[in-house]
Protein backbone atom coordinates (compact mmCIF):
# COMPACT_ATOMS: atom_id res chain seq x y z
CA UNK A 1 0.00 0.00 0.00
CA UNK A 2 2.35 2.46 0.59
CA UNK A 3 4.06 1.80 -3.09
CA UNK A 4 0.90 2.40 -4.23
CA UNK A 5 0.58 5.91 -2.25
CA UNK A 6 4.18 6.98 -3.57
CA UNK A 7 3.07 6.25 -6.75
CA UNK A 8 0.08 8.52 -6.31
CA UNK A 9 2.28 11.12 -5.09
CA UNK A 10 4.28 10.70 -7.93
CA UNK A 11 1.65 11.59 -10.61
CA UNK A 12 0.25 13.84 -8.50
CA UNK A 13 3.31 15.85 -9.16
CA UNK A 14 3.51 15.18 -12.61
CA UNK A 15 0.68 17.30 -13.09
CA UNK A 16 2.17 20.53 -12.10
CA UNK A 17 4.26 20.20 -15.43
CA UNK A 18 1.28 19.68 -18.03
CA UNK A 19 0.53 23.52 -18.81
CA UNK A 20 -2.81 22.14 -20.24
CA UNK A 21 -3.98 20.83 -17.51
CA UNK A 22 -3.10 24.03 -14.89
CA UNK A 23 -4.66 26.39 -18.02
CA UNK A 24 -8.18 24.17 -17.43
CA UNK A 25 -7.61 24.05 -14.01
CA UNK A 26 -7.03 28.25 -14.03
CA UNK A 27 -9.96 28.44 -16.13
CA UNK A 28 -12.05 26.85 -13.21
CA UNK A 29 -10.51 28.72 -10.75
CA UNK A 30 -11.59 32.15 -12.33
CA UNK A 31 -15.65 30.81 -13.30
CA UNK A 32 -15.81 29.87 -9.37
CA UNK A 33 -13.71 32.81 -8.25
CA UNK A 34 -16.08 35.35 -9.64
CA UNK A 35 -18.87 33.07 -10.37
CA UNK A 36 -21.31 36.24 -9.21
CA UNK A 37 -19.63 38.60 -11.78
CA UNK A 38 -19.65 36.04 -14.32
CA UNK A 39 -23.40 35.07 -13.91
CA UNK A 40 -24.75 38.99 -13.99
CA UNK A 41 -22.58 39.65 -17.65
CA UNK A 42 -23.82 36.42 -19.05
CA UNK A 43 -27.68 36.95 -17.78
CA UNK A 44 -27.52 40.35 -19.19
CA UNK A 45 -27.56 39.01 -22.78
CA UNK A 46 -30.64 36.93 -22.26
CA UNK A 47 -32.41 38.39 -19.48
CA UNK A 48 -31.56 41.97 -19.10
CA UNK A 49 -33.97 42.91 -16.41
CA UNK A 50 -31.90 40.94 -14.11
CA UNK A 51 -29.17 43.89 -14.46
CA UNK A 52 -30.69 45.79 -11.81
CA UNK A 53 -31.57 43.06 -9.46
CA UNK A 54 -28.01 41.86 -9.41
CA UNK A 55 -25.93 45.31 -9.96
CA UNK A 56 -25.03 47.04 -7.42
CA UNK A 57 -25.25 50.55 -9.48
CA UNK A 58 -25.38 53.80 -8.07
CA UNK A 59 -26.98 56.46 -10.07
CA UNK A 60 -27.21 60.06 -9.01
CA UNK A 61 -30.84 60.84 -9.92
CA UNK A 62 -32.83 64.48 -10.37
CA UNK A 63 -36.16 64.42 -9.46
CA UNK A 64 -38.34 67.43 -10.43
CA UNK A 65 -41.76 67.73 -9.33
CA UNK A 66 -42.67 64.89 -6.48
CA UNK A 67 -44.43 67.13 -4.44
CA UNK A 68 -45.47 64.55 -1.77
CA UNK A 69 -42.51 63.12 -1.81
CA UNK A 70 -43.46 59.83 -2.34
CA UNK A 71 -41.58 59.09 -5.39
CA UNK A 72 -38.22 60.39 -3.57
CA UNK A 73 -38.87 58.12 -0.61
CA UNK A 74 -39.04 55.31 -2.34
CA UNK A 75 -35.80 55.86 -4.29
CA UNK A 76 -34.00 56.59 -0.86
CA UNK A 77 -35.11 53.71 0.80
CA UNK A 78 -32.86 51.68 -1.57
CA UNK A 79 -29.63 53.58 -0.39
CA UNK A 80 -28.71 52.93 -4.36
CA UNK A 81 -29.55 56.97 -5.78
CA UNK A 82 -28.60 59.95 -4.49
CA UNK A 83 -31.18 62.33 -5.16
CA UNK A 84 -30.84 65.92 -6.09
CA UNK A 85 -34.25 68.13 -6.21
CA UNK A 86 -35.05 70.47 -9.16
CA UNK A 87 -37.67 72.90 -8.89
CA UNK A 88 -38.54 72.74 -12.50
CA UNK A 89 -36.91 71.00 -15.71
CA UNK A 90 -34.79 73.49 -16.92
CA UNK A 91 -32.22 73.81 -14.09
CA UNK A 92 -32.56 69.38 -14.13
CA UNK A 93 -31.75 69.35 -17.97
CA UNK A 94 -28.77 71.68 -17.61
CA UNK A 95 -27.24 69.61 -14.65
CA UNK A 96 -28.05 66.38 -16.77
CA UNK A 97 -26.28 67.91 -19.76
CA UNK A 98 -22.78 69.04 -17.68
CA UNK A 99 -22.65 65.58 -15.91
CA UNK A 100 -23.68 66.51 -12.48
CA UNK A 101 -26.61 63.92 -12.83
CA UNK A 102 -27.07 60.43 -14.52
CA UNK A 103 -30.52 61.10 -15.48
CA UNK A 104 -33.89 63.10 -14.82
CA UNK A 105 -37.43 61.95 -13.46
CA UNK A 106 -40.33 64.31 -13.78
CA UNK A 107 -42.88 63.39 -11.34
CA UNK A 108 -46.15 65.25 -12.09
CA UNK A 109 -48.79 65.64 -9.58
CA UNK A 110 -51.09 62.58 -8.54
CA UNK A 111 -54.54 62.53 -9.77
CA UNK A 112 -57.18 60.24 -10.47
CA UNK A 113 -56.34 59.45 -14.04
CA UNK A 114 -53.12 58.38 -15.73
CA UNK A 115 -49.82 59.83 -14.72
CA UNK A 116 -47.30 60.70 -17.37
CA UNK A 117 -44.07 60.68 -16.02
CA UNK A 118 -40.99 62.01 -18.29
CA UNK A 119 -37.63 60.20 -17.96
CA UNK A 120 -34.29 62.03 -19.24
CA UNK A 121 -31.60 59.60 -20.76
CA UNK A 122 -28.49 59.53 -22.12
CA UNK A 123 -27.73 58.72 -25.42
CA UNK A 124 -25.57 56.14 -25.19
CA UNK A 125 -27.71 52.84 -25.24
CA UNK A 126 -25.66 50.62 -22.57
CA UNK A 127 -25.40 53.67 -20.01
CA UNK A 128 -29.65 53.79 -21.27
CA UNK A 129 -30.61 50.47 -20.78
CA UNK A 130 -28.60 50.12 -17.41
CA UNK A 131 -30.37 53.31 -16.11
CA UNK A 132 -33.72 51.51 -16.91
CA UNK A 133 -33.39 47.95 -15.62
CA UNK A 134 -31.87 49.64 -12.31
CA UNK A 135 -34.65 52.45 -11.99
CA UNK A 136 -37.22 49.27 -13.09
CA UNK A 137 -37.98 48.01 -9.46
CA UNK A 138 -38.54 51.76 -7.90
CA UNK A 139 -41.28 53.20 -10.80
CA UNK A 140 -42.84 49.54 -10.50
CA UNK A 141 -43.38 50.42 -6.26
CA UNK A 142 -44.55 54.02 -7.38
CA UNK A 143 -46.64 52.49 -10.04
CA UNK A 144 -48.71 50.40 -6.95
CA UNK A 145 -48.52 53.61 -5.40
CA UNK A 146 -50.61 55.26 -7.41
CA UNK A 147 -52.72 52.46 -7.84
CA UNK A 148 -53.20 52.33 -4.17
CA UNK A 149 -53.63 56.64 -3.76
CA UNK A 150 -56.90 55.51 -6.40
CA UNK A 151 -58.82 52.93 -4.81
CA UNK A 152 -57.33 50.00 -8.21
CA UNK A 153 -56.36 46.90 -6.74
CA UNK A 154 -53.44 44.55 -8.51
CA UNK A 155 -52.03 41.68 -7.40
CA UNK A 156 -48.90 40.74 -9.68
CA UNK A 157 -46.16 39.74 -7.15
CA UNK A 158 -47.57 37.11 -5.30
CA UNK A 159 -47.94 35.13 -8.80
CA UNK A 160 -46.37 31.18 -8.79
CA UNK A 161 -44.48 30.25 -11.43
CA UNK A 162 -40.64 29.12 -12.41
CA UNK A 163 -37.92 30.25 -10.28
CA UNK A 164 -35.93 33.40 -11.22
CA UNK A 165 -33.62 33.18 -14.71
CA UNK A 166 -30.54 33.82 -12.17
CA UNK A 167 -31.37 31.39 -10.23
CA UNK A 168 -31.82 28.48 -12.85
CA UNK A 169 -28.12 29.63 -14.63
CA UNK A 170 -26.61 29.47 -11.08
CA UNK A 171 -27.47 25.57 -10.34
CA UNK A 172 -28.41 24.53 -13.94
CA UNK A 173 -25.21 25.80 -15.32
CA UNK A 174 -22.51 27.57 -13.21
CA UNK A 175 -23.27 24.50 -10.56
CA UNK A 176 -23.04 21.19 -12.96
CA UNK A 177 -19.81 22.88 -15.09
CA UNK A 178 -17.65 23.32 -12.03
CA UNK A 179 -18.82 19.99 -10.41
CA UNK A 180 -18.33 17.92 -13.59
CA UNK A 181 -15.35 19.87 -15.49
CA UNK A 182 -13.02 18.32 -13.22
CA UNK A 183 -14.00 15.06 -14.16
CA UNK A 184 -13.44 15.72 -17.85
CA UNK A 185 -9.86 17.17 -16.66
CA UNK A 186 -9.38 13.67 -15.00
CA UNK A 187 -9.75 11.72 -17.60
CA UNK A 188 -7.54 14.29 -20.25
CA UNK A 189 -4.88 13.68 -17.05
CA UNK A 190 -5.42 9.77 -17.47
CA UNK A 191 -4.98 9.76 -21.16
CA UNK A 192 -1.72 11.71 -21.11
CA UNK A 193 -0.17 9.71 -18.19
CA UNK A 194 -0.76 6.30 -19.64
CA UNK A 195 -0.33 6.63 -23.38
CA UNK A 196 2.99 8.31 -22.37
CA UNK A 197 4.20 5.17 -21.07
CA UNK A 198 3.33 3.03 -23.51
CA UNK A 199 4.87 5.22 -26.35
CA UNK A 200 8.24 5.87 -24.00
CA UNK A 201 8.26 2.68 -22.96
CA UNK A 202 8.69 3.12 -19.77
CA UNK A 203 6.58 0.02 -18.96
CA UNK A 204 9.56 -2.10 -19.04
CA UNK A 205 11.65 0.07 -16.30
CA UNK A 206 8.12 -0.50 -14.25
CA UNK A 207 7.86 -4.06 -15.37
CA UNK A 208 11.06 -4.98 -13.54
CA UNK A 209 10.39 -3.18 -10.26
CA UNK A 210 8.41 -4.81 -7.80
CA UNK A 211 5.26 -3.23 -8.32
CA UNK A 212 2.70 -5.00 -10.73
CA UNK A 213 1.28 -2.92 -13.72
CA UNK A 214 -2.38 -3.02 -12.04
CA UNK A 215 -0.60 -0.53 -9.27
CA UNK A 216 1.36 1.70 -11.91
CA UNK A 217 -2.13 2.46 -14.18
CA UNK A 218 -4.43 2.29 -10.71
CA UNK A 219 -2.56 5.18 -9.31
CA UNK A 220 -2.60 7.19 -12.51
CA UNK A 221 -6.43 6.32 -12.20
CA UNK A 222 -6.45 7.57 -8.32
CA UNK A 223 -4.23 10.44 -8.37
CA UNK A 224 -6.78 11.72 -11.17
CA UNK A 225 -9.87 11.02 -9.31
CA UNK A 226 -8.14 13.09 -6.05
CA UNK A 227 -7.29 16.04 -8.26
CA UNK A 228 -10.91 16.29 -9.58
CA UNK A 229 -12.23 15.83 -5.96
CA UNK A 230 -9.93 18.49 -4.93
CA UNK A 231 -10.97 20.74 -7.35
CA UNK A 232 -14.83 20.28 -6.76
CA UNK A 233 -14.38 21.19 -3.04
CA UNK A 234 -12.07 24.42 -4.04
CA UNK A 235 -15.23 25.77 -6.43
CA UNK A 236 -17.70 25.12 -3.53
CA UNK A 237 -15.83 27.23 -1.26
CA UNK A 238 -14.95 29.93 -4.02
CA UNK A 239 -18.99 29.47 -5.00
CA UNK A 240 -19.56 30.10 -1.07
CA UNK A 241 -17.39 33.35 -1.03
CA UNK A 242 -19.74 34.70 -3.80
CA UNK A 243 -22.57 33.82 -1.63
CA UNK A 244 -23.71 31.21 -3.25
CA UNK A 245 -24.59 28.12 -1.53
CA UNK A 246 -24.51 24.39 -2.35
CA UNK A 247 -27.08 21.99 -0.42
CA UNK A 248 -26.08 18.29 0.21
CA UNK A 249 -22.56 19.40 -0.24
CA UNK A 250 -21.55 15.83 0.40
CA UNK A 251 -23.71 14.11 -2.19
CA UNK A 252 -22.68 16.71 -4.72
CA UNK A 253 -19.16 15.76 -4.21
CA UNK A 254 -19.16 12.35 -3.68
CA UNK A 255 -21.57 11.91 -7.15
CA UNK A 256 -18.81 14.35 -8.72
CA UNK A 257 -16.43 11.97 -7.50
CA UNK A 258 -18.27 8.89 -8.53
CA UNK A 259 -18.21 10.48 -12.26
CA UNK A 260 -14.53 11.31 -12.21
CA UNK A 261 -13.89 7.77 -11.49
CA UNK A 262 -15.64 6.36 -14.56
CA UNK A 263 -14.62 8.65 -16.63
CA UNK A 264 -10.66 8.36 -15.60
CA UNK A 265 -11.48 4.14 -16.04
CA UNK A 266 -13.05 4.98 -19.13
CA UNK A 267 -10.10 7.15 -20.06
CA UNK A 268 -6.94 4.63 -19.35
CA UNK A 269 -8.87 2.03 -20.84
CA UNK A 270 -9.08 4.38 -24.44
CA UNK A 271 -5.11 4.95 -23.72
CA UNK A 272 -4.06 1.45 -23.06
CA UNK A 273 -6.19 0.15 -26.37
CA UNK A 274 -4.91 3.07 -28.26
CA UNK A 275 -1.75 3.34 -26.86
CA UNK A 276 -0.55 6.72 -28.52
CA UNK A 277 -1.50 9.90 -27.02
CA UNK A 278 -2.68 11.85 -29.99
CA UNK A 279 -5.51 9.13 -30.88
CA UNK A 280 -6.50 8.04 -27.43
CA UNK A 281 -7.08 11.84 -26.62
CA UNK A 282 -9.11 12.00 -30.23
CA UNK A 283 -11.42 8.89 -29.56
CA UNK A 284 -11.37 9.72 -25.15
CA UNK A 285 -12.96 13.43 -26.53
CA UNK A 286 -15.37 11.85 -29.02
CA UNK A 287 -16.60 9.22 -27.07
CA UNK A 288 -16.95 11.71 -23.98
CA UNK A 289 -19.26 13.90 -26.41
CA UNK A 290 -21.19 10.68 -27.34
CA UNK A 291 -21.72 9.64 -23.73
CA UNK A 292 -22.68 13.00 -22.40
CA UNK A 293 -25.14 13.35 -25.20
CA UNK A 294 -26.80 10.06 -24.23
CA UNK A 295 -26.54 10.50 -20.64
CA UNK A 296 -29.27 12.97 -21.20
CA UNK A 297 -32.15 10.41 -21.71
CA UNK A 298 -31.15 9.09 -18.45
CA UNK A 299 -33.21 9.80 -15.55
CA UNK A 300 -31.89 11.27 -13.19
CA UNK A 301 -28.96 12.39 -15.36
CA UNK A 302 -25.75 13.08 -13.91
CA UNK A 303 -26.96 16.70 -14.83
CA UNK A 304 -29.72 17.27 -13.40
CA UNK A 305 -28.84 14.86 -10.31
CA UNK A 306 -26.42 17.52 -9.75
CA UNK A 307 -28.70 20.44 -10.11
CA UNK A 308 -31.46 18.60 -8.13
CA UNK A 309 -28.50 18.07 -4.89
CA UNK A 310 -27.55 21.61 -5.26
CA UNK A 311 -31.13 22.88 -4.55
CA UNK A 312 -32.10 20.36 -1.77
CA UNK A 313 -34.49 18.84 -3.75
CA UNK A 314 -36.50 16.27 -1.62
CA UNK A 315 -37.40 13.50 -4.51
CA UNK A 316 -33.22 12.64 -4.78
CA UNK A 317 -30.76 11.61 -2.23
CA UNK A 318 -28.06 9.06 -1.62
CA UNK A 319 -29.92 6.34 -3.34
CA UNK A 320 -30.07 7.94 -6.70
CA UNK A 321 -26.11 8.61 -6.42
CA UNK A 322 -25.53 5.61 -5.22
CA UNK A 323 -26.74 4.02 -8.55
CA UNK A 324 -24.03 5.24 -10.43
CA UNK A 325 -21.93 3.08 -8.21
CA UNK A 326 -22.73 0.33 -11.08
CA UNK A 327 -21.26 2.03 -13.76
CA UNK A 328 -18.27 2.99 -11.98
CA UNK A 329 -17.73 -0.42 -10.44
CA UNK A 330 -18.31 -2.11 -14.41
CA UNK A 331 -15.70 1.00 -15.94
CA UNK A 332 -13.03 -0.24 -12.88
CA UNK A 333 -13.82 -3.93 -13.83
CA UNK A 334 -13.14 -3.59 -17.47
CA UNK A 335 -9.72 -1.54 -16.60
CA UNK A 336 -8.44 -4.25 -14.66
CA UNK A 337 -9.47 -7.16 -17.31
CA UNK A 338 -7.59 -4.83 -19.97
CA UNK A 339 -4.13 -3.93 -17.88
CA UNK A 340 -4.56 -7.93 -16.79
CA UNK A 341 -3.93 -8.59 -20.69
CA UNK A 342 -1.50 -6.28 -21.12
CA UNK A 343 0.15 -8.14 -18.20
CA UNK A 344 -0.47 -11.32 -20.23
CA UNK A 345 0.47 -10.37 -22.91
CA UNK A 346 3.84 -8.78 -22.24
CA UNK A 347 4.56 -11.62 -20.31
Amino acid sequence: MRTFFTLVKRELKSIKREKTILLAILIQFLIASFSSVILVGVMSFYDPASIGQNTRVTLDVGVVGDTDGSFTQLLSQTGRFPISIYADAETAEQAFQEGQIDTVVYVPEPTEGVVEMKLILPTVDTEKTLILMVLNEPLKEYEDYLRALNGVELNYKGIEGKPHTNYEFLYSVIVPILMLFPAFIAGSIVVDTVSEEMENKTLDTLWSAPVSLNQVFGSKVFAAILAAILQCALWAVLLRFNNFSIANLGLVLLLSAIIAGMISFGAAIVALYFKDRERAQFVYSMTLVAVGGVAYFIEPSPFSLLTRLATNDHYVGLPQVMLYLIPLVLAAAAFTLVSRKLVLARA
